[in-house]
Formats: C-alpha cells, structure tokens, sequence
C-alpha cells in the first residue's frame, strides 16, 4: 500500500539586498533625492547623541551642585559642634552617584537604548554580588548607621571592641584607632556597632579616682586636706565639679581616703599620674605612713619533737602481746613499722 506523499509548500524566497556597491552606485546615480533619506537618518542620530552629551554635561554639572549642597546640609545638621567631614562626604558621595546614576539611564534613553533590559541585568547582578559579599555588605550597614549616629568621630578618644585609642581615620568598611602603643588597630564597623563603645572625648570633664591607705595611727583628717589641698592646686583639677575627699574603707591593716577630681578628658591620664606623685611626697612630708599589709599569727601550743623510741616501745608490747594471745601478729613490714624503724634510725 503506497502512502500519499506529503511536501511542505515552498514560501517564495525574499529579495536580496543588493550589494554594498551597487547601493553607493544607485544613491550616486539618484541624486539628491535618494540622499534625503540617509541624510534624514543620520541628522537624527546626531541630534540624539547631541542631546545625549548634552543630558551627560548638564547631569555631572547638577551630581556637582548636589554634592556641595548635600555637604553644606550636613555640615549644619551639627548645630554648633564641628562639622563631621566623613559623613559630609559619606552624603555628598551618595547623592552624586545617584544623580549620575539618574542621568545615565536618561542619556541611555535619548540614544535609543532599551533601559528596562540594562536595569534587569543591573539587579541580578546586584543581587549576586550582594550574596557574594554578605559579610561586607554587613559592614557596609555598620558603617552607615555610624555615620548617622555619630556614636563617635575622628579625633575622639573611645573604647571600642576592648580596644582604648583615638580614632584616626573612619569608611564604610573599617574605623582606624591608634591605642595607648601607638599601634594601628582596625576594626571591622559590624563589630565596633555591635560592641561596646564608650567614648571618653564627649564629656566636658572626666573623673579622676585615686585611693590611698594610711596607718590607723594617723589623723585621718589631715590626710583629707591634703588630698583636698593637692587637687585645687592642680590648674588642670576643674571647680566644677569640685573635688572629693572621703574616707571609704577601713581595710585590714589601713584606713583607705579617697579623692575623686575632675579634669578635662586630653589630660586625664597626666593629671592623674602626677597627682599620686604630689600626694605621695606630701604624705611623706606631713609623716603620714603606708602601711604594708599585715598578718597576726598566734601559737596554740609550742612544737615538741615526738618521742620516736617511746612509740617503738609501745608497738613492740602490742606486738608481743598479740603473739601470748594467740593472734597473729602484724607483719614486720607493716607502713607503720617502716616508718618508726625508719624513723629511729634517721634518729
């Protein structure tokens, strides 16, 4: 049984373009008028990538103007303190990438550029590179909710981390201390935000603790005006608060007096150091003591030497009259026999 053949129709085949020559042969042949269409063609790729250039000036001249608004804005947000110059510039950065950002799809708009498939990939790409860099993104974050908070800034002295220093240099990524050595310590901003930070240059003044022990035998008051005395002579000691002498502690072998004074945050650490030197020479002067710690040791009864031959004795009459009984007597090698044996024979 023969089946029925079955052949697709052919579609008549399209004109081909004709060849490049011959095409600059027609348009020189034809005249002006088959060159109206090129020209039209070319006159308005031309205006577009003129207006192109033209939205690409005009938005880097307003990313600029942007910038320099954004930054005077914050720099205001401040009231009277000291404008933060990394936040002014973490804004003013911001705004004039996302002004050129705004200006670049536009100018990709006016030169015939479909924008929905160049923002498609953008967004994957943003999403990839996101879950690449989780870890740094969650600095990133750190660093702009500093930035905001302003918890502290460059030329602040802060614990940060564990780490006491002066914060020399701040980003999105890290903040950058010098601590008490002088070391370059930086620290990743997720962990300073989610740490502890305590910052000693906020504060007008900072307080100065320092206690001393004296003998019980010494006027307690006197070494009250000393401590008192020494603080006020200090320029560095402020009024207000004034400073504090008390007694605070009766200790096991001193009575403990304790000053507490205030001073400006830059000069706590020398101010401090050189008033337990003042106060200690004054002390001295004025004949009050330090005591040492000390320790009463009472005897119950006086050490006698034990009476090694005695004992052998007595173990030997155990001994014996074991064996009269009937009993078996202990082993000679017994621990208490070698220890009285050696013990007699070292005697």
């Amino acid at each position: 049984m023969a089946f029925p053949s079955f052949t697709a129709p052919h579609s008549p085949p399209g004109p081909s373009a004709p060849p490049i020559g011959d095409q600059f042969a027609h348009l020189l042949a034809g005249g002006p008028q088959a060159w109206w269409p090129l020209l039209a063609s070319f006159s308005h790729i031309a205006i577009n990538l003129a207006l192109g250039v033209g939205i690409a000036i005009v938005t880097l001249w307003i990313a600029g103007w942007a910038s320099s608004l954004a930054r005077e804005a914050a720099g205001r947000l401040h009231g009277h303190d000291a404008p933060d110059s990394v936040l002014q510039d973490f804004i003013g950065s911001l705004v004039r990438y996302a002004v050129v950002v705004i200006g670049g799809i536009a100018v990709l708009q006016q030169i015939g550029v479909k924008t929905t498939s160049v923002l498609a990939v953008l967004g994957a790409a943003s999403l990839a590179i996101g879950l690449a860099l989780q870890g740094g993104l969650s600095n990133v974050a750190a660093g702009v909710m500093i930035l905001l908070l302003r918890p502290y800034r460059i030329g602040d002295r802060v614990e940060i981390a564990g780490v006491v220093g002066k914060v020399h240099g701040m980003d999105l990524f890290v903040t950058r201390l010098h601590d008490l050595d002088n070391s370059v310590v930086f620290i990743p901003n997720s962990k300073a935000f989610g740490d502890r930070i305590v910052n000693f240059s906020i504060p007008a003044s900072r307080r100065i603790v320092m206690e001393f022990g004296i003998d019980y035998a010494d006027d307690v008051e006197l070494a009250l005006a000393i401590l008192l005395d020494v603080a006020r002579a200090d320029p560095r000691v402020v009024d207000d608060p004034a400073p504090w002498a008390m007694v605070t502690e009766l200790g096991d072998s001193s009575v403990t007096v304790t000053l507490r004074a205030w001073t400006s945050p830059d000069g706590y650490i020398d101010t401090r150091f050189d008033l337990i030197r003042i106060i200690k020479a004054r002390f001295e002067a004025a004949g009050l003591n330090f005591p040492f710690p000390q320790r009463v040791i009472s005897a119950v009864r006086a050490f006698s030497e034990p009476d090694r031959e005695r004992q052998r004795r007595e173990l030997e009459t155990l001994r014996s009259d074991g064996a009269s009984d009937g009993k078996k007597a202990p082993p000679a090698d017994t621990r208490a026999d070698r220890g009285s044996g050696s013990a007699s024979e070292a005697t």
